[in-house]
């Protein structure tokens, strides 16, 4: 059978622009569908407006830091709107870019809802297009609970667009949007109250590190709530909220942002008419090498659920290209060892295993640990601490893990990844000449272990 297109493409986001960049770029004739915004969830509504609203929110400390170094300015004020419009500019741009990026690539581009009718063939604006694979690339979407008053809540989607910043904000849920966003909220100057179900937010990581960072946050006046949940959300006759906790308590607020979770983006994308299979999770299955159930039928980033991370979405982008067009040149996604930030403030960066699993998987663990006061600081009454913490393997003295809490912890952990992935053992660390003064050469000066 001769097809249109050799590798069909939905979804315009890291993973699948990725991919069909290559793939056109092997030889191959790549069509792609988009719906909403090029660029997907991570340009257009995730990691990169998010950071540039983290560092809006990091100027209230920087103002509030500066007499210290003798600078004397007037009463700072903030402008929401004049953020948002800045913020929108530069993803037009981004959303420019990643269309010259296809189009000069090759790849056909086509914008409108795309439905799978058969394991070959996509419709889209009232046209059938036949291809010999097809990648599903359709990312994830943020979920509110069923709850009463659920349509009074926003998500990160629509945090990025308020008209104008609320004065209270209630954040619901413990994963890193939830506390990012309540570090952007509560640094631009709302009143900001945050809760999580559980009695500690972001599991999953490394024990320590998730109580610094909630000390932390608790000084910067944060109030945060564990082993809590909202039952119910009423609006009021002035707009303001009242939102019922299960415990029947009430928190007055301008603004509940729900971070819960998100789902795979499958809705009316035609996959009951193909023989993929949905997980019990809600995620698309596939095999090591994004293989549906659906010989034609391939699946990556957000909608397989494995790790949620636009470089990861980027690198199975890439295998998929390789494998079908570039066999000589494939190798499979390496999950071990990904490093990843919390865009917190203070920020957090990890890699490898933490304190608590490298101990489940049998290791006798040796801890380092350093907690210090930010040279930064020294001139300021800022009492925020940064925590630098390795975990070691006490018989191999292989370094099985980096974790940090503060300033800049991604730039920093970025580098101690490459040492991870390189097999580096804390001798190796040691031997390393450290870079003075930095809060980075802490990793290379710890001597004692503290466990």
């Amino acid at each position: 059978m001769a097809f249109d297109f050799d590798l069909f493409v939905i979804g315009a986001g890291s993973g699948g622009v990725r991919a069909a960049r290559f793939a056109a770029g092997f030889g191959a004739r790549v069509a792609v569908a988009e719906s909403r915004y090029l660029g997907g969830t991570c340009v257009n509504v995730g990691c990169v407006p998010k950071k540039l609203l983290v560092y809006g929110a990091h100027y209230s400390e920087d103002f509030e830091q500066a007499s210290g170094f003798g600078w004397t300015t007037g009463e700072p004020s903030f402008d929401w709107p004049a953020l948002i419009a800045n913020k929108n500019r530069e993803i037009e741009r981004l959303n420019g870019i990643y269309r010259n990026l296809l189009v000069n690539s090759g790849v056909t581009l086509l914008e409108g809802h795309a439905r799978i009718t058969d394991p070959h063939t996509v419709e889209i604006n009232g046209q059938t297009h036949t291809a010999e694979h097809i990648l599903v690339a359709t990312g994830g979407w943020p979920q509110v609970p069923d709850i009463p008053g659920k349509e009074h809540a926003i998500t990160s989607n629509e945090a990025f667009f308020l008209e104008a910043l609320p004065r209270r904000v209630l954040v619901v849920g413990g994963g890193y949007i939830a506390v990012e966003f309540a570090s952007i909220f509560n640094g631009m100057g709302a009143r900001t109250t945050q809760i999580y179900r559980g009695p500690m937010f972001l599991r999953g990581f490394d024990q320590g590190v998730r109580e610094h960072l909630r000390d932390e946050l608790t000084k910067k006046g944060i109030d945060l709530r564990f082993n809590a949940n909202v039952a119910r959300i009423d609006k009021r006759a002035d707009g303001t909220l009242a939102a019922t906790l299960e415990d029947g308590s009430v928190v007055e607020t301008d603004c509940v942002f729900f971070a819960t979770g998100r789902r795979a983006m499958l809705d009316k994308l035609g996959l009951e008419n193909t023989a993929v299979k949905i997980g019990k999770n809600g995620f698309i299955e596939v095999d090591d090498e994004f293989r549906t159930a659906e010989p034609s039928i391939l699946a990556i980033g957000d909608v397989i659920g494995r790790v949620p991370l636009t470089p990861v979405a980027l690198a199975e982008g890439m295998a998929v290209a390789r494998r079908l067009f570039r066999p000589a040149e494939y190798r499979k996604v390496d999950y071990a060892l990904i490093p990843t930030a919390v865009f917190s403030l203070p920020n957090i960066g990890t890699v490898g295993l933490t304190t608590e699993q490298a101990r489940e998987a049998g290791h006798e663990v040796k801890l380092y640990e350093s907690r210090f006061r930010p040279m930064k600081l020294t001139l300021t009454e800022s009492q925020e601490k940064t925590l630098m913490k390795l975990v070691v393997d006490a018989k191999t003295d292989r370094v099985l893990g980096v974790h940090m809490v503060g300033p800049d912890a991604g730039e920093i952990v970025q580098g101690m990844a490459v040492a991870l992935k390189a097999g580096a053992t804390k001798q190796v660390f040691d031997d390393t000449i450290g870079i003075h003064p930095t809060a980075a050469e802490e990793f290379v000066t710890m001597r004692t272990a503290v466990a």
